[in-house]
């Protein structure tokens, strides 16, 4: 089920009006809680289950056993093997299955290709299930959190379904972790207007970036990837900005989303972008890009290799991993990999010379404009890398952008179809440059109620005007 999808639109009202009719009943606190955790999970189970049924299996699964792996833990915790032992099955399970659904035919034909032999009959040719990688960190972030003794496993099984299915950053993040998350499925709720005024403020804005952000520079991106090869090196370049456009609206837009309607809920989610076409170098920009990802790299494999606090060949190879397995996680393609190298490569020299945090708040000004340009274009030509289906098709599209025909006006359609584009992007960077310092752009609860609702509908309108054909979210093929 989609966000942007007629679907949805009727989804939600239903089950935020029987989730809090549960909320508000007249009965025991402790079975309220209970009623209103296993409808999360029976709404999140029918969010997800709208694709593919079969998948619901997938995550019970996945959600039985890191459960019981918290339990097995701290029950054998004082034999330190045992619990350790535990620990590890629940890594292996888990890895294994994403493994399997996303890697494992990857291997095979690599393998293959490599020994010149044919490995069709050996391909499972099986459907990636929607968010699986999302669902399977969060899972796995519980487990090690436990055996680290930094949470309390819950013996309450129903919440930890709630805490790993959650509908709105199911498939799409943020992934979230149990010290946050879970707590809030172990305490009764009560409806805030505030905070869900405020999630309805960011799913406007959140729509707003797929809706008429992504989907429009969508149009055009698809039509000049399709025919790349014989396009200018102006409209090449000019595509590849866009889809720099495009993936932030789409997964940025989503983020947003997510959270607004978690907080019509009473929930609270971890932020997961913070305006980071704003950033002034490629360290800051990782601190802003997808914050879900990039902590759990930190937390869960950085840190524990030893960081930045051991010798500079280590903190090549640490720099190298989390910036590797960042980009395997994306998908199972050489382009993924190539783009973490390359994030890497423009990463290290900053953190060899201990410049890596130089810029660490949203103080940017407009003197910090050339640095934001600059960083801009390092992270278009990481995009590049991204949407190319082989690492062939991103080296041809990158060296047909530096040819003579970089200087001649780009191809469009028609003025019609072009128009909306830098309109809407216009859009997008004034009012995130204008509440920078907010959580979302449309955090505009401190102005009078003319203007705030003037702004409502001024969005609902370019909605309307500018909405083109829907397309599904990038990051669901992660």
């Amino acid at each position: 089920m989609l966000f942007n999808s007629f679907e949805f639109a009727l989804f939600l009202p239903i089950v935020f009006m029987i989730y809090w009719a549960i909320g508000y009943a007249h009965i025991n606190d402790i079975f309220k809680l209970r009623l209103q955790n296993a409808f999360v999970v029976l709404a999140s189970y029918v969010f997800y289950g709208w694709w593919n049924w079969r998948f619901l299996i997938l995550i019970a699964f996945t959600s039985f056993c890191s459960w019981g792996s918290g339990l097995l833990i701290v029950n054998s915790e004082k034999r330190r093997v045992t619990s350790k032992f535990w620990l590890i099955a629940n890594i292996v399970l888990n890895l294994g299955i994403l493994a399997t659904f996303k890697y494992y035919d990857f291997f095979v034909r690599e393998f293959g290709a490599l020994f010149g032999v044919s490995t069709d009959s050996l391909l499972l040719k099986i459907i990636l299930p929607v968010g699986i990688s999302f669902y399977t960190f969060q899972a796995l972030s519980y487990s090690i959190d436990v055996y680290h003794k930094k949470i309390e496993p819950t013996r309450d099984i129903v919440a930890f379904f709630a805490y790993v299915a959650f509908f709105p950053q199911l498939v799409a993040g943020p992934i979230e972790r149990a010290a946050n998350l879970l707590p809030q499925f172990q305490t009764n709720r009560k409806f805030n207007y505030d905070q869900a005024a405020d999630g309805m403020r960011q799913i406007l804005w959140g729509l707003f970036k797929k809706i008429v952000v992504a989907d429009n520079c969508a149009v055009y991106v698809n039509q000049v990837w399709e025919t790349y090869d014989t396009q200018t090196g102006s409209t090449l370049l000019l595509a590849a900005i866009l889809f720099t456009f495009q993936i932030y609206g789409d997964f940025s837009g989503y983020s947003d989303i997510a959270i607004g309607t978690a907080k019509l809920f009473g929930i609270k989610l971890m932020r997961n972008f913070n305006n980071p076409y704003f950033s002034r170098d490629i360290a800051e920009f990782w601190r802003r890009w997808h914050i879900s990802l990039t902590t759990w790299f930190r937390d869960y494999v950085y840190i524990p290799l030893g960081g930045s606090r051991v010798g500079k060949w280590k903190i090549v190879r640490n720099t190298f991993v989390i910036f590797l397995l960042s980009g395997f996680w994306h998908g199972a393609n050489w382009t993924f990999i190539a783009w973490g190298a390359y994030h890497a490569l423009l990463f290290l020299p900053l953190i060899l010379l201990g410049k890596n945090r130089k810029f660490t708040g949203n103080d940017e000004t407009w003197r910090d404009i050339p640095r934001i340009l600059i960083t801009f274009c390092l992270v278009v030509i990481g995009w590049i890398i991204f949407r190319a289906e082989n690492i062939t098709q991103a080296w041809d599209y990158i060296c047909s952008i530096c040819n003579s025909s970089l200087f001649l006006p780009p191809w469009y359609e028609s003025a019609k179809a072009i128009l909306p584009i830098p309109i809407v992007i216009l859009h997008l960077l004034v009012i995130e440059w204008w509440n920078r310092t907010k959580q979302h752009g449309l955090e505009i609860s401190a102005l009078r109620p003319a203007y705030r609702y003037g702004i409502y509908l001024y969005i609902c309108m370019l909605l309307i005007a500018f909405g083109a054909q829907p397309e599904t979210f990038i990051y669901f093929q992660f």
